[in-house]
């Protein structure tokens, strides 16, 4: 009998440890998809300019993948992918000191900027997300041109059409990557001692490092 119930706790024992390996190896692919890196600037900024954090998150995916050193082909740069003529601008708004171009690739004054333009944005358009983000890649000229144009907009307050396709497949994009973000990051940014960088996170880090210099060098 305790040879039969031995076996039995074997099993059960090895089924449970093979569902955990399923498991981790199902939440380590989340989480490669929608990483969250530099979470304390995240909660920093977005707090100063009251922007939802999963908002910044699922921005920053979008634009970079979490990936500091991003450039665009239009020169925008870093994590939050802001280009030149905002960065300037800011930088003047915000009373930044010894800021150049290269700034723009500092994990923290990226995100500051990028953090502060929403809030600019947010301003401008009445806090209406699908404007904002539209205006965010879009620009904002155009997107106040469009909400004029009865093609575009029926009330001038809200768009029905989005005539460039990049903007509108952005706004889809951010708006999903959002959704995601507040499901899989739950409370993270409601209890400060979620924002210290885990292990996973550091092995996600290192992951994604490792695969992209393998697909470079293929």
């Amino acid at each position: 009998m305790a040879g039969v119930f031995n076996k039995i706790v074997r099993k059960v024992l090895l089924i449970v440890l093979i569902g955990a390996i399923i498991f981790a190896g199902f939440k380590l692919s989340i989480k490669i998809i929608y990483p969250l890196d530099y979470k304390k600037y995240i909660s920093i900024y977005s707090q100063k300019y009251n922007i939802d954090p999963y908002l910044v998150a699922a921005i920053i995916n979008v634009e970079s993948n979490f990936d500091k050193d991003a450039c665009s082909k239009k020169d925008a740069r870093g994590l939050m992918q802001v280009s030149p003529t905002t960065g300037n601008w800011a930088a003047k708004e915000l009373n930044l000191k010894n800021f150049t171009l290269e700034s723009l690739y500092d994990p923290e004054i990226n995100i500051m900027i990028g953090s502060w333009y929403l809030d600019v944005l947010n301003e401008e358009f009445d806090s209406n997300l699908s404007l904002v983000l539209a205006a965010y890649n879009g620009g904002s000229g155009n997107v106040n041109k469009w909400l004029e144009d009865r093609k575009y907009s029926k009330d001038g307050k809200n768009l029905k059409y989005i005539p460039f396709k990049e903007t509108n497949d952005y706004v889809e994009k951010v708006l999903y990557n959002y959704e995601k973000y507040k499901k899989i990051y739950r409370g993270t940014f409601e209890n400060t001692s979620n924002l210290e960088e885990t292990l996973l996170d550091k092995n996600i880090n290192l992951f994604k490092k490792i695969f992209k210099d393998y697909l470079k060098n293929m």
